[in-house]
């Protein structure tokens, strides 16, 4: 197969998202420095959250979403080995999204929708940041069309054979983005954008939380799903040794799609709307949603143990001192486990109810899910396009040594910053504040962790910067006419021949999950049109 076309539209989705990073970046910067009271030049709260909003969106909606759909492509088209189906379809999407992405900058930019990427009225943003928000969705639902036609269409040319599975897990995720999207979707079209327009005076601000819970959380799974990818389809191999387990690592893709949706209550625990009882079942549901990662974590280990092993490791722990180390892929993961720990048991923290009231709106979240997405999920990001960089533009990454202290720089800055964060929520710092206004005992008591969080950011800067100056140097490199390097999939140590029908195909767990979406949010979502609720609008919120 003649890739040059697939590879161009790669490329040009994960330009687009480490573009955006590059910027949230700078923008991360400043806010850490704006908070800290360190600097005062730009002293405006007005200033601080349009740089907030627009941070969160360039990072959690416009880095993620088109780096999951250029990752998807390349992904879809090499483990298939075929063409990607309907690339002016492709390539329509990605300039949709992108359009989208510019258009809703605009008010980002201007302090028009400095809503915290976040969409919760009573607060509304101009209506061409919701516009363009959903343009970017649409052109993503595109890209999941596409994944889905490809899965199909390959078990329909090859019945009965297991579909390769770096493939079952990116069709898995786009199964799991078009039900997460959902529920933002939503609220954003007969809500937000008539609301931002003027053509309805209210809405029912209970509704659209509910609405946005039912996005919120699975929307972390969207994010990670392509880490989890790395994990099971390249770590192995990378590392000198065997997959584990094809079947588990399967399993854990289907845990991830089917218990990650519905649940979400959980970052409603503290509000009003929704009875006690919705809140237990989501919040057993979030517990649940941790098993793949347990399972995820023995796989990966065990398949790590296994590699080092191979290459000669002895006794109990002798294994790990022999992984190759300075192989990106290899040491990305190791760190993105280690972040991992301690980011699932601030999730652990945040999902249980009496905990959850303890650090709720403070700067424990933010720390938290800085830990788990720009820590464990981005990390990866970087390692994944470490090993396809050289493959997307045929010639050989600028600087390995570069690469690997850029993989351990990021790892010190995130562990750097976010340990604060935990410690002041837990001093009752709230969060989504610009700055501290008083002094007494307890603010003057944040101070050091406060310049601590300056140090991280720095270093996290500086990390991104040697990401992008390694990729763009690799890039404007003179052409090697001698590279012919190729994507190499792990093979599990036992070869799959045959699987059954639930494990090698998405359509039963849809089933599973609509009927669980209908349990979690219908009587939620439904009691808002039945009940009688102050200010609501003439057409029933």
């Amino acid at each position: 197969m003649n890739d040059a076309a697939e590879r161009k539209l790669a490329l040009s989705h994960l330009w687009v998202a480490f573009i955006a990073f590059i910027l949230a970046c700078f923008m991360g910067e400043y806010q850490v420095l704006e908070r800290s009271g360190f600097i005062s030049a730009l002293d405006s709260p007005s200033v601080y959250f349009a740089s907030v909003s627009t941070h969160g969106v360039l990072m959690a909606f416009v880095l993620t979403t088109f780096f999951i759909m250029g990752f998807g492509y390349y992904i879809a088209a090499t483990s298939l080995k075929q063409p990607v189906w309907n690339k002016p379809l492709a390539w329509g999407a990605f300039w949709l999204a992108l359009f989208g992405v510019v258009l809703a900058a605009i008010p980002l930019l201007t302090g028009k929708a400095s809503v915290l990427y976040t969409f919760y009225p009573p607060i509304v943003a101009h209506a061409a940041f919701y516009i363009g928000a959903t343009l970017l969705v649409v052109g993503s639902w595109v890209w999941c069309v596409i994944m889905l036609v490809m899965f199909v269409q390959w078990k329909k040319a090859k019945p009965g054979q297991p579909v390769p599975l770096a493939m079952f897990a990116t069709a898995m995720n786009a199964l799991l983005w078009l039900w997460t999207s959902a529920g933002v979707a939503l609220e954003v079209l007969f809500q937000l954008i008539p609301l931002s327009l003027g053509w309805i005076d209210t809405v029912d601000p209970g509704l659209a939380r509910t609405l946005f819970a039912w996005t919120l959380h699975p929307i972390v799974y969207f994010w990670l799903i392509p880490a989890y990818t790395a994990f099971y389809v390249f770590v192995p191999k990378q590392a000198g040794g065997f997959l584990f387990s094809d079947e588990m690592a399967r399993l854990a893709f289907i845990v991830l799609a089917v218990f990650a949706l519905p649940i979400g209550f959980h970052h409603l625990y503290m509000d009003p709307e929704q009875a006690k009882g919705w809140k237990l079942l989501h919040g057993i549901g979030t517990f649940v949603v941790a098993l793949p990662t347990l399972v995820t974590g023995f796989t990966v280990i065990a398949s790590l143990e296994i590699a080092g092993r191979l290459r000669g490791g002895k006794g109990l722990f002798g294994w790990i001192g022999s992984l190759p180390w300075t192989n990106t892929m290899v040491l990305a993961v190791i760190l993105s486990l280690l972040m991992l720990i301690f980011g699932g048991f601030g999730g652990i923290v945040n999902a249980s109810y009496a905990m959850n009231a303890m650090i709720h709106n403070t700067a424990w979240v933010p720390g938290h899910f800085h830990l788990i997405f720009a820590g464990t999920t981005v990390i990866m990001y970087f390692a994944i396009a470490y090993y396809l960089w050289p493959m997307l533009v045929k010639k050989p990454l600028f600087s390995e040594s570069m690469a690997l202290v850029q993989l351990w720089t990021w790892f010190i800055g995130m562990s750097i910053l976010t340990t604060p964060w935990h410690v002041l929520g837990l001093l009752g710092q709230p969060r989504r504040i610009s700055s501290v206004v008083y002094n007494n005992l307890l603010t003057l008591s944040w101070k050091p962790y406060e310049l601590m969080m300056i140090l991280g950011g720095l270093i996290l800067l500086g990390s991104a910067c040697l990401f992008i100056y390694n990729l763009a140097k690799t890039q404007l490199s003179p052409a090697s006419e001698a590279f012919d390097q190729q994507i190499e999939f792990a093979e599990p140590i036992h070869a799959v021949e045959s699987l059954p029908e639930w494990l090698n195909d998405f359509k039963p767990w849809n089933k599973v999950i609509a009927v669980l979406m209908a349990i979690s949010f219908g009587y939620p979502i439904l009691q808002f049109f039945f009940m009688n609720t102050s200010g609501s609008s003439a057409w029933g919120f």
